[in-house]
């Protein structure tokens, strides 16, 4: 049954549209119309004085409710992980797991197959950042677990995770382009992270099919006046994305204004939240409004929506291009930009209504 949801004002991704309505059905959206022009006799939901707004995409989180996926590899963890997104405003995310043994990896695949088949709603896939980084920016990552893969290792790990694992993030310059070509031809996206590449080597590993960057900034080769590093080739490049963690305490956030600036739209946010635990390799500790692991800075405590609302009031992006650095552009990067990021016909109807405080009055979900 169609339903027609009007607000104030709704954002496409696109544009800001006053009084119009969306219209729903099966989960698909059918148009978007004028509210003048709505059906006589259809359902009307209105939130009046609100917006609607594309939900929110988190390509990198780790677990929530006192359950790092790493150590509960479980379908319950997951549950856990879904409400914490939702919560704020992410309908769709990619659990990551770090550094870790190849069994955790295998446990994690095990994990999200099991919530799909209970019908678990959110995730995309599994995020692998690690172990095939540099160690030298290896950040909280556990140091004797990193190393540069063989073929056979690689290939084994994604026959296992075979449209599961959607996302791995590794050094361009520990992977030589075979195994790189290995991974895409999965079908899983290559992010370069954790990584000491020079300009050159950056510069070309995005012109050979890197298309993202893991954390802008952090654990990468700086911008220096004589060695760009990864930083600079990404600033430099005309295509590739990169996300970023708007904390404050990952990334300053004037630095996150200077590559907002320079990058445009193929910057894009995620929260790398991680949830305090005592078991494992990792045992984040809340410290202040971060976690730290082994006295390392190891994760944040965002949610999409405190990072819409902090570059909004702290680095001064404008409210559209907010929502879409936390919906369009993660969507974009995962190639589902023609079913999640826009209010538009035929995509999925997944939104958020707000207020004009930013907080989250209702869902709308398919």
């Amino acid at each position: 049954m169609a339903i027609a949801y009007t607000a104030a004002k709704i954002f496409t991704g696109n544009e800001w549209l006053n009084n119009h309505s969306v219209i729903i059905n099966d989960g698909r959206i059918e148009d978007v119309i004028s509210t003048a022009n709505v059906p006589a006799g259809m359902e009307q939901v209105n939130y009046e004085q609100h917006y609607i707004v594309p939900a929110f995409i988190d390509n990198q989180i780790y677990g929530a409710a006192g359950m790092l996926l790493a150590v509960y590899p479980t379908a319950e963890a997951l549950h856990k992980l879904y409400d914490y997104c939702v919560a704020g405003g992410s309908h769709h995310f990619l659990p990551t797991v770090a550094t870790n043994e190849y069994p955790v990896f295998y446990s994690c695949i095990d994990a999200i197959k099991a919530y799909w088949n209970k019908g678990g709603k959110g995730v995309l896939g599994l995020h692998i950042e690690g172990p095939w980084i540099n160690e030298a920016k290896r950040g909280a990552h556990i140091q004797h677990l990193i190393h540069a893969p063989t073929i056979e290792e690689a290939r084994e790990l994604l026959e296992y995770g075979k449209d599961v694992i959607k996302m791995i993030t590794l050094a361009p310059e520990v992977c030589n382009t075979e195994l790189i070509d290995l991974v895409e031809s999965y079908g899983v996206i290559v992010a370069a992270g954790h990584t000491d590449a020079s300009f050159a080597e950056a510069t070309n590993a995005f012109n050979n099919g890197i298309g993202t960057v893991t954390h802008l900034y952090n654990a990468m080769s700086p911008l220096q006046h004589r060695q760009p590093g990864v930083v600079g080739a990404v600033f430099q490049h005309p295509t590739v994305m990169a996300s970023i963690i708007p904390d404050g305490y990952h990334v300053n956030f004037e630095a996150i204004a200077i590559a907002k600036k320079i990058m445009g739209n193929r910057l894009y946010m995620i929260t790398d939240a991680v949830t305090h635990t005592n078991k494992g390799p990792y045992p984040h500790q809340m410290e202040g409004d971060k976690y730290v692991s082994n006295g390392i800075l190891s994760g944040s405590a965002l949610t999409i929506l405190k990072g819409v609302k902090n570059c909004v009031e702290q680095v001064g992006i404008e409210l559209g291009e907010a929502l879409r650095m936390a919906s369009l552009y993660p969507a974009k990067v995962m190639l589902l930009q023609h079913e999640l990021g826009c209010i538009a016909k035929g995509y999925r109807g997944e939104m958020l209504v707000l207020s004009n405080a930013l907080e989250i009055q209702a869902h709308i979900t398919s």
